[in-house]
C-alpha cells in the first residue's frame, strides 16, 4: 500500500491504482472533505461531513485498507466507518444545527462539547445506556460537568438531555450515502428526564411595571424603549435587542421578528400598539438611523446591538431605583409571562401569533398564570350564568 499527497492541490491519495485507490479532497462550495473511489468501474464519492484535514487523511487510509479485502467473487467491498459520538455530532452539527435559531445553535455547540468530554469522543452511540443517563444527571446536577462548573437545576439537565435525544432520534431516521441507517435505534428512547417540580416563573405585576416605567426616565433611553416594547409586544429581550429599522413599518404599524433572532427560529410579524409606536419614535429621535441600523445600538459601538449583559444590568439597576425587593425569576422574561397572562381571555391562537409562540402547549404550561381576582371573577360569572 502506498500513499502520497499532491502538492498542487489539497488532495490526498491512499491505496494502489487499480486495486484500492482512495482520494480525499475538499468540496469547492462547502469546504467539507469528500472521499472518492472506484467500484465496479464506477467512480463513487461521499461527504465525510467535516473539515479536519488530518482526520480526512486517516479516514482515507482506513477506508483503503478495508477496501483492499477481496470478497470470493473478486470484488472489493469497503467496511463502513464506525460511527463514533464525535462523528455523529460532526454530521448533526453540519446538517441540522445551522437550521436552528441563534440561541439553539449556541446550546447545540456547548452540549456537544460537554457530552464528548463526559461520554468520550470515540464512544459508539449505540452502546449508550441507562447507566450513562443516570451518571450524567448526577454529574450535571452536582456541577462536575458543564461549561460553568456549577450545580444546575433539573430544568437545565432536562434541556441538555433533550438535545442528546434529538440527535439520536435524528440518527435513527437518517441514512448514509450507501443507504445504511446511522443508528438502528435510539438506545436512550423512553428514559425519563428529570423535571423541575416547582419551577420559578415569576410574572411581573402591573404595579411593578408602572414602578419600572416611572424610573426609566432616569436610565439610559434604550432601557425605556426596550421596557415598553417588551411589555407591549410580549417578545423576548433577545429579539427586541436585535431589532433594526428595516423591521419597523411605521405606516402599517407592524414589526417584523426575524427568524435568526428568535429562540425558536420562527419569523413572523405582529401589529404595534400606540405605546410601542411612541417608544419607537422616541428611539428614532435619540438614534436617527435608517436601513439595517440597530434600533438599540450599543453605547460604545453604534454599529452593533445592545448586549444581553448590559440589558440585564439595566434591569437590576431599575429595580433598585424603583425600590423593588429582589425576587427570583423576575427579569425581562417576567414581562413575557405578564403579556400572556394579561391576554388570557383572548383565543389561544391569537395570543400565540401575537407573542410569537409556535406551540400553544408552551403558553399554557409556562407562561399563563392566574391570580385570585381572576379565579373569583370566573366563579362569579358561573353563578350569574346559572341564575
Amino acid at each position: 500500500m502506498m500513499a502520497r499527497t499532491k502538492r498542487s492541490r489539497r488532495s490526498y491519495g491512499a491505496g494502489e491504482w487499480g486495486r484500492n485507490r482512495v482520494r480525499v479532497f475538499p468540496d469547492a462550495k462547502t469546504g467539507l472533505y469528500q472521499m472518492e473511489w472506484r467500484e465496479k468501474g464506477r467512480r463513487l464519492t461521499r461527504s465525510l461531513g467535516h473539515r479536519d484535514w488530518v482526520r480526512a487523511k486517516r479516514q482515507a487510509d482506513e477506508f483503503a485498507a478495508g477496501f483492499a479485502t477481496l470478497q470470493p467473487n473478486g470484488e472489493a467491498e469497503a467496511e463502513p466507518e464506525p460511527l463514533t459520538l464525535e462523528r455523529l455530532f460532526d454530521i448533526y452539527g453540519e446538517e441540522v444545527t445551522p437550521t436552528k435559531g441563534r440561541h439553539s445553535r449556541r446550546h447545540d455547540r456547548a452540549a456537544m462539547r460537554m457530552f464528548l468530554r463526559f461520554l468520550g469522543r470515540n464512544r459508539d452511540p449505540a452502546t449508550l445506556s441507562q447507566r450513562d443517563w443516570d451518571r450524567f444527571i448526577r454529574a450535571r446536577r452536582a456541577g462536575r460537568v458543564g461549561p460553568s462548573g456549577k450545580p444546575v437545576s433539573d430544568r437545565m439537565v432536562e434541556y441538555d438531555l433533550k438535545f442528546l435525544i434529538a440527535v439520536l432520534n435524528w440518527a435513527a431516521r437518517s441514512r448514509d450515502e450507501q443507504g445504511r441507517l446511522l443508528l438502528d435505534r435510539n438506545p436512550l428512547k423512553g428514559l425519563r428526564k428529570p423535571t423541575e417540580k416547582n419551577p420559578n416563573r415569576a410574572v411581573l405585576a402591573e404595579d411593578e411595571y408602572q414602578a419600572l416605567l416611572k424610573v426609566s426616565r432616569r436610565m439610559d433611553w434604550r432601557f425605556r424603549v426596550a421596557l415598553v416594547l417588551a411589555h407591549e409586544t410580549g417578545h423576548r429581550i433577545g429579539a427586541i435587542r436585535q431589532l433594526r429599522w428595516t423591521d419597523i413599518d411605521f405606516d402599517g404599524r407592524v414589526v417584523r421578528w426575524r427568524a435568526e433572532h428568535d429562540k425558536s427560529g420562527y419569523e413572523h410579524s405582529t401589529p404595534l400598539t400606540a405605546d410601542a409606536l411612541s417608544a419607537l419614535k422616541e428611539a428614532r429621535r435619540e438614534n436617527p438611523g435608517s436601513g439595517d441600523v440597530p434600533i438599540l445600538p450599543a453605547p460604545r459601538n453604534p454599529a452593533t446591538c445592545v448586549s444581553s449583559a448590559l440589558a440585564q444590568w439595566w434591569w437590576s439597576r431599575a429595580e433598585k431605583l424603583a425600590g423593588l425587593e429582589p425576587k427570583p425569576g423576575r427579569g425581562w422574561h417576567s414581562l413575557r409571562r405578564k403579556f400572556a397572562s394579561d391576554l388570557m381571555n383572548q383565543p389561544l391562537k391569537v395570543l400565540c401569533d401575537l407573542g410569537g409562540w409556535k406551540e400553544a402547549r408552551t403558553v399554557l404550561q409556562c407562561y399563563q398564570h392566574t391570580d385570585e381576582v381572576q379565579l373569583r371573577t370566573a366563579l362569579e360569572a358561573r353563578r350569574r350564568d346559572r341564575g
